[in-house]
C-alpha cells in the first residue's frame, strides 16, 4: 500500500475546498427530484407498485406480467412509497438512485484514503467521480437501477481489494454479501466485474495467498450458494437464470462487420465523453507531461488501472453494449483519473477545480432552466396531462395498456398512482369486448380510436371497444 505524507494544517483548507466543491456538486442532483418521467424510468415504479398491490414478494411485475428480473430496487422503493404515498413513487425511485450515486462517491473516498492515507486526495477522488459527465448530468439521478448496481458492484470490489490489503476475512465476507446484493439489483454481470477484479488481484503474491486460503474459498463458495439458491429454490426464477444468460449471449452476435467496426471505434470515444471533463484533462496531461510525471511506483494506481482495463475490454469488444453498462467502472475510473491529476501537481489540481466549477455552473443552468423548459414544452408535463385526460374519459370502464414505449410507460405510471385503490393497469386479456386500451399505434384489430395524444415525437393512442366508444374524449392534448 502506498502512503503519501500526512496532511498538514495548510492542506486542511484545500481539503475543505474540495469537499465544498463536492457538496455543491451533490446539491445539483436535488432539482431532478421534481422532474417528470424521463425515458423508461417508469418501469421500476410501476413494478414496485404492482408488487405491493398484489402482495407479490419475489416476481417483478409489469402490467401483470412477470419480467423475470431480480427485485431489489423494487423492494427499496416499496416501503417509502407506501409511507409517503404512491403518487411520490418517482421521487422515491430518484432519491434512491441519487443516494446510491453519492454513497458510491463515499466509497471512492474510503478506498482512496485506505490506499493512500491522504484526506485531500480522498476529497479530490470523490469530487472527480461525482462530476463525471455521464453520471453528473444524467445517469446519476435517473430512476434506473444502474447507480444502485454500480454502488454494490464497486463496494464489493473495494471490500475485496481492502480485504486482500488488510488480510481481513470480515471484509471479504462483506464483499460476498454486496456482490449477491448487486446481482439481486440487476444481473449476473455483477459476478463478471468481481471476477475481473479478483483476477487482477491474484497477480499480487501476497494477495494470492489470502484469496486462495481456505476461509476465502469457503466464503466465496457460500456466495455461489446464495446465487444458486435464488435461481433454483424459487421455481419462477429458474427461467430467470436462462433469460439472463440469453441476454448476455445475444450481445455477442454482431449484426454486420461494418457495424461492429464502427462500434469498436465509437465506443472508446463515447466513453471519453462520459468521463469528461476530468477524464479529458487526465488524458491531456498524460499525453503532454508523461515524461515529467513522478516515476511509475504507484502500485495502487496500477492495480486500479488493470481492474478497469480488464473489465472494460469485454464491453468494448462485445458487438452490442451500451456505455451505461460501465457505471460500475465509473468509480474506478474516477479514482484513476483523480490520481493522474494529483500526480500532475498543484497547478493541474487548480486547473481541474476551475473546470469542475464550470461544469457545476453548466449543470445548474440545465437542471433549473433548460430541462424544466424542455419538459414543460415538449415531453414530460404532457405525460401527466395525458394521464389525467385518459383517466377522465375512461372512468367507469375497463382500462388496459399494450404500450410499453417510454411515453406509454410514463402515462401508465401516472394513471396507476392516481387510480388507487383500483388495481394497476394490465395488458388486455385474450378476450375482452368492452373498455379501453392504451396502444402504441392505431390498430383496428385492437379497437377503434377514442383519442390520440402527441407526446414529444410520438403519438399515443387510446382505443376502445363496445359501449366505451361512446365516451367523449377530453380536450387539451387530444390530437
Amino acid at each position: 500500500m502506498l502512503h503519501t505524507p500526512s496532511v498538514t494544517d495548510s492542506d486542511i483548507v484545500s481539503r475543505r475546498a474540495w469537499w465544498l466543491l463536492f457538496a455543491v456538486a451533490a446539491a445539483t442532483f436535488l432539482p431532478a427530484l421534481g422532474f417528470y418521467y424521463v425515458g423508461e424510468e417508469a418501469i421500476f415504479p410501476i413494478s414496485a407498485l404492482e408488487m405491493w398491490f398484489h402482495g407479490e414478494p419475489v416476481k417483478r411485475l409489469l402490467f401483470g406480467a412477470d419480467l423475470q428480473h431480480t427485485p431489489l430496487f423494487a423492494w427499496l422503493i416499496i416501503p417509502p412509497a407506501s409511507l409517503f404515498g404512491w403518487d411520490a413513487m418517482l421521487v422515491v425511485a430518484r432519491a434512491i438512485t441519487i443516494t446510491a450515486t453519492l454513497l458510491t462517491a463515499a466509497v471512492v473516498a474510503w478506498l482512496a484514503q485506505s490506499l493512500y492515507g491522504d484526506r485531500v486526495f480522498s476529497a479530490v477522488a470523490a469530487t472527480v467521480y461525482v462530476t463525471l459527465a455521464d453520471l453528473f448530468f444524467y445517469r446519476g439521478w435517473l430512476a434506473y437501477v444502474d447507480p444502485l448496481f454500480g454502488l454494490l458492484v464497486f463496494s464489493a470490489i473495494t471490500c475485496l481489494w481492502l480485504a486482500c490489503e488488510r488480510k481481513q476475512y470480515s471484509l471479504l465476507a462483506l464483499a460476498v454479501v454486496l456482490l449477491y446484493a448487486a446481482f439481486m439489483a440487476k444481473a449476473l454481470t455483477a459476478y463478471v466485474f468481481y471476477a475481473g477484479a479478483g483476477l487482477v488481484l491474484l497477480f499480487r503474491r501476497d494477495y494470492r495467498r489470502f484469496l486462495l486460503s481456505l476461509p476465502a474459498l469457503i466464503l466465496h463458495a457460500a456466495g455461489a450458494a446464495l446465487l444458486l439458491g435464488w435461481l433454483m429454490i424459487f421455481a419462477s426464477n429458474r427461467a430467470q437464470g436462462s433469460r439472463m444468460f440469453s441476454e448476455i449471449l445475444a450481445k455477442l452476435a454482431p449484426d454486420s462487420l461494418g457495424s461492429y467496426l464502427t462500434k469498436l471505434i465509437a465506443y472508446p470515444l463515447e466513453t471519453l465523453l462520459c468521463l469528461a471533463p476530468a477524464g479529458l484533462l487526465a488524458l491531456w496531461l498524460l499525453a503532454r507531461q508523461r515524461a515529467t510525471l513522478p516515476p511509475a511506483g504507484d502500485a495502487a494506481l496500477k492495480t486500479a488501472a488493470w481492474i478497469l482495463l480488464v473489465n472494460y475490454l469485454p464491453y468494448w469488444l462485445a458487438p452490442h453494449s451500451h456505455v451505461r453498462y460501465l457505471i460500475p467502472l465509473y468509480p474506478l475510473a474516477g479514482l484513476v483519473i483523480a490520481r493522474v491529476l494529483w500526480l500532475g501537481g498543484p497547478q493541474i489540481l487548480r486547473l481541474t477545480q476551475r473546470w469542475l466549477i464550470a461544469v457545476i455552473v453548466l449543470k445548474l443552468v440545465v437542471v433549473t432552466v433548460a430541462f424544466p423548459v424542455y419538459q414543460a414544452r415538449y415531453r414530460g408535463a404532457n405525460y401527466a396531462e395525458a394521464a389525467q385526460a385518459i383517466t377522465a374519459q375512461t372512468r367507469g370502464h375497463a382500462l388496459y395498456t399494450s404500450n410499453v414505449s417510454a411515453s406509454g410507460l410514463s402515462v401508465a405510471a401516472y394513471i396507476d398512482a392516481a387510480r388507487l385503490p383500483q388495481p394497476p393497469l394490465t395488458f388486455p386479456p385474450a378476450v375482452w369486448s368492452d373498455g379501453f386500451v392504451i396502444a402504441y399505434a392505431a390498430d383496428p384489430k385492437l379497437g377503434n380510436i377514442a383519442a390520440q395524444y402527441r407526446l414529444g415525437g410520438n403519438d399515443l393512442y387510446l382505443l376502445c371497444r363496445g359501449t366505451a366508444c361512446a365516451a367523449q374524449p377530453a380536450e387539451g392534448l387530444r390530437k
